[in-house]
């Protein structure tokens, strides 16, 4: 059972990454000592940004900062596809979906499974981004609109 103290350090942990600042385990721990948290340590903060799911990423002013996962954290079965999607564009070349982080290996298999005559020839995926090489990039507009389609009612 967390007792009061270890609950206040998860809520000032929680906030300070919704804060969105702090670009270094060094910085959330400066922080948190300047919350009278005088007992952490830079291998606590790690192990506590592993547990909560905490990711790296930019924040509105362009800097690579620790934040929160999205609500919906790491995609299970259960989760809703079209949350998992994020953005579904173009560059006339190849189709770029942007996922929640952790959920393009996911969406990929279930493009991959498609066959070409829905215009995918093949997709390459990262944590939180697809590549999809159209089968016909003359008709690359109509294929993003196709993929567009298939999260709309799942």
């Amino acid at each position: 059972m967390a007792t009061n103290k270890q609950e206040e350090l998860i809520k000032a942990f929680k906030d300070i990454l919704k804060a969105e600042n702090f670009g270094s385990q060094g910085d959330i721990v400066d922080a948190l000592k300047t919350q009278n948290f005088d007992n952490i340590s830079q291998s606590k903060v790690s192990r506590m940004l592993s547990k909560f799911g905490a990711v790296r990423t930019r924040n509105a002013r362009g800097d690579m900062v620790y934040c929160l996962p999205p609500e919906l954290g790491m995609p299970t079965a259960r989760s809703p596809l079209r949350q998992l999607v994020l953005d579904i564009v173009h560059n006339n070349v190849m189709i770029i979906i942007r996922t929640s982080p952790g959920a393009a290996q996911l969406i990929a298999r279930l493009l991959d499974s498609l066959s070409q005559k829905d215009g995918v020839l093949g997709t390459i995926a990262g944590d939180d981004t697809i590549f999809i090489a159209p089968s016909d990039i003359n008709q690359i507009e109509e294929i993003r609109v196709r993929v567009e389609a298939l999260f709309e009612n799942v």
